[in-house]
């Protein structure tokens, strides 16, 4: 059985693995084209989202029964047709939740009382208090899209601000928070978006929709950046029925969460890291010191658990 790591992940995770008497061959140092060629003999993949693995990819490599993404999303991994194949996709967004969820709160807690503006300007000579007055969390109604892994961790962190929790997820139901997507529009003055991206959720957030909302919001996301469509949040700050906005993740992203050159950047990007009311992080909520060995880890227990039932 012979496992290919990819990436570079925590120590752990290849030493749970050969622990348990398995063959690991790191080739995160190797060159994509070195990796395609050892596929053949490759029974599991393990990988974070260097490369994608598509029809070509999985067809390339006949004795794969397991791809392991350590992180969350798969979007760079075709998965039904793995599943096709009779391959197993596992994924670890159990190891960075906390992380995201700290992070979350973290933008919004800049945002709100203007930390980011105020930390220049001293710094500058400036001593400007009302001018950076603040605003408290505590009081608000806050509204959580997607109710998996990081939107639960999410509202468990966020509860211990007096607020109150609205979470919608069209696939889990009957928790402490459920709420309808109508309720949110309603009574929201933050949404949270802890969301996959897929064909149904790709552009969700557009002008349309955020025009249903009943009072102007703050919007916070930190699970893909093309969830929003950037030119109409822009709209949407202009005509403050959005105030703010935290965002560590961008639609112009690249499929492997890299970022283009500012060069090459649309004008809509410009605008967005120009604007005063937006707090902008380099897809790092996930990443803590933490998490970086928690996703290595259970990544490895489920690698473990799926071969033993082979």
């Amino acid at each position: 059985m012979k496992i290919l790591i990819i990436d570079t992940f925590h120590e752990s995770l290849q030493i749970l693995l050969e622990d348990n008497g398995y063959e690991c061959i790191n080739m995160a140092q190797s060159s994509d084209e070195d990796v395609r060629m050892a596929m053949p003999i490759a029974d599991v993949l393990i990988l974070r989202s260097r490369i994608s693995i598509d029809t070509d990819f999985i067809d390339a490599s006949p004795n794969l029964k397991i791809i392991g993404r350590v992180g969350a999303g798969l979007e760079h991994i075709d998965v039904n047709y793995a599943k096709s194949k009779g391959i197993k996709v596992l994924s670890s967004p159990e190891g960075n939740r906390q992380a995201v969820a700290e992070h979350s709160i973290g933008m919004l807690l800049a945002l709100f009382n203007k930390i980011p503006k105020s930390n220049v300007e001293v710094r500058k000579g400036h001593w400007l208090r009302k001018e950076n007055e603040g605003i408290e969390l505590k009081g608000k109604t806050v509204g959580i899209l997607g109710f998996g892994n990081t939107g639960s961790a999410f509202a468990q962190v966020i509860s211990g601000f007096g607020v109150k929790i609205l979470a919608f997820d069209k696939y889990k139901s009957n928790h402490s928070h459920d709420a309808t997507m109508e309720q949110i529009w309603d009574e929201a003055d933050v949404v949270s978006i802890h969301l996959p991206m897929t064909n149904e959720t790709k552009f969700l957030v557009s002008e349309a929709w955020l025009k249903r909302f009943k009072r102007p919001i703050y919007i916070i996301n930190t699970s893909r950046g093309t969830i929003i469509n950037t030119e109409d949040l822009l709209k949407a700050m202009d005509e403050t029925f959005v105030l703010g906005a935290c965002l560590d993740v961008l639609e112009f992203e690249t499929e492997n969460l890299k970022m283009p050159r500012m060069s090459e950047l649309p004008t809509s990007a410009k605008m967005l890291f120009n604007h005063p009311n937006v707090i902008l992080t380099p897809h790092t909520a996930g990443l803590t010191k933490q998490s970086y060995e928690k996703l290595s880890q259970v990544l490895a227990h489920k690698i473990l658990v799926e071969l033993k039932d082979r």
